[in-house]
Protein backbone atom coordinates (compact mmCIF):
# COMPACT_ATOMS: atom_id res chain seq x y z
CA UNK A 1 0.00 0.00 0.00
CA UNK A 2 1.35 2.94 -1.07
CA UNK A 3 0.07 6.51 0.70
CA UNK A 4 0.39 10.22 -0.90
CA UNK A 5 -0.62 12.98 0.23
CA UNK A 6 -3.19 15.49 -1.87
CA UNK A 7 -0.27 17.62 -3.39
CA UNK A 8 1.71 14.86 -4.02
CA UNK A 9 -0.92 13.18 -5.39
CA UNK A 10 -1.51 16.05 -8.02
CA UNK A 11 1.78 16.91 -8.62
CA UNK A 12 2.29 13.12 -9.42
CA UNK A 13 -1.07 11.63 -10.93
CA UNK A 14 0.64 9.53 -13.51
CA UNK A 15 2.74 8.15 -11.36
CA UNK A 16 0.13 7.58 -8.49
CA UNK A 17 -2.08 5.42 -11.66
CA UNK A 18 0.57 3.47 -12.37
CA UNK A 19 1.04 2.74 -8.84
CA UNK A 20 -2.63 1.51 -8.21
CA UNK A 21 -2.37 -0.83 -11.42
CA UNK A 22 0.32 -2.75 -8.70
CA UNK A 23 -1.32 -1.62 -5.26
CA UNK A 24 -3.46 -0.09 -3.29
CA UNK A 25 -2.83 3.55 -2.89
CA UNK A 26 -4.33 5.92 -0.09
CA UNK A 27 -4.84 9.93 -0.83
CA UNK A 28 -4.78 11.69 2.45
CA UNK A 29 -5.78 15.34 2.63
CA UNK A 30 -4.95 17.93 5.50
CA UNK A 31 -8.37 17.69 7.23
CA UNK A 32 -7.41 14.12 7.80
CA UNK A 33 -9.93 12.46 5.05
CA UNK A 34 -8.61 9.63 3.12
CA UNK A 35 -9.29 8.21 -0.21
CA UNK A 36 -8.40 4.48 -1.41
CA UNK A 37 -7.46 4.67 -5.25
CA UNK A 38 -7.88 1.07 -6.97
CA UNK A 39 -7.74 -0.07 -10.99
CA UNK A 40 -10.77 -0.90 -12.26
CA UNK A 41 -8.86 -3.18 -14.33
CA UNK A 42 -7.33 -4.93 -11.27
CA UNK A 43 -9.80 -8.24 -11.66
CA UNK A 44 -8.75 -8.44 -15.18
CA UNK A 45 -4.71 -8.46 -14.50
CA UNK A 46 -5.79 -11.25 -12.14
CA UNK A 47 -8.01 -13.29 -14.01
CA UNK A 48 -10.93 -12.66 -11.10
CA UNK A 49 -14.51 -12.47 -12.52
CA UNK A 50 -16.30 -8.89 -11.14
CA UNK A 51 -18.75 -11.17 -10.00
CA UNK A 52 -17.05 -13.50 -7.94
CA UNK A 53 -18.03 -12.55 -4.54
CA UNK A 54 -21.72 -12.64 -5.67
CA UNK A 55 -23.82 -15.75 -4.57
CA UNK A 56 -25.88 -18.04 -7.09
CA UNK A 57 -29.38 -19.28 -6.89
CA UNK A 58 -30.92 -22.28 -7.26
CA UNK A 59 -33.54 -21.92 -10.00
CA UNK A 60 -35.40 -23.93 -12.83
CA UNK A 61 -35.24 -21.59 -15.29
CA UNK A 62 -33.15 -21.98 -18.77
CA UNK A 63 -31.11 -20.07 -20.36
CA UNK A 64 -33.71 -19.47 -23.23
CA UNK A 65 -36.18 -18.10 -20.49
CA UNK A 66 -33.64 -15.53 -19.61
CA UNK A 67 -33.11 -14.49 -22.83
CA UNK A 68 -36.87 -14.09 -23.37
CA UNK A 69 -37.22 -12.28 -20.45
CA UNK A 70 -34.86 -9.70 -21.46
CA UNK A 71 -35.84 -9.66 -24.75
CA UNK A 72 -39.65 -9.08 -23.30
CA UNK A 73 -38.20 -6.19 -21.10
CA UNK A 74 -36.27 -4.12 -23.56
CA UNK A 75 -39.91 -3.86 -25.78
CA UNK A 76 -41.07 -0.52 -25.06
CA UNK A 77 -44.35 -1.49 -23.67
CA UNK A 78 -46.51 0.79 -21.53
CA UNK A 79 -47.71 -1.25 -18.69
CA UNK A 80 -51.09 -0.21 -17.41
CA UNK A 81 -53.31 -2.01 -14.72
CA UNK A 82 -57.11 -1.87 -14.78
CA UNK A 83 -58.32 -1.66 -10.85
CA UNK A 84 -61.51 -3.30 -11.29
CA UNK A 85 -60.44 -6.73 -12.09
CA UNK A 86 -56.40 -6.80 -11.64
CA UNK A 87 -55.36 -7.55 -14.75
CA UNK A 88 -52.53 -6.55 -16.71
CA UNK A 89 -52.98 -4.78 -20.02
CA UNK A 90 -49.97 -4.34 -22.48
CA UNK A 91 -50.44 -1.27 -24.59
CA UNK A 92 -54.07 -1.19 -24.20
CA UNK A 93 -55.19 -5.33 -24.85
CA UNK A 94 -55.15 -7.62 -22.45
CA UNK A 95 -52.28 -9.84 -21.82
Amino acid sequence: MRIYNYSEARQNFATVLNTALKEEVIITRKDGSRFKLLSINENKKQGKSPLEDIKGIKADVSMEDILEAIRYGREDREYKTDTQDKELYINGSRA
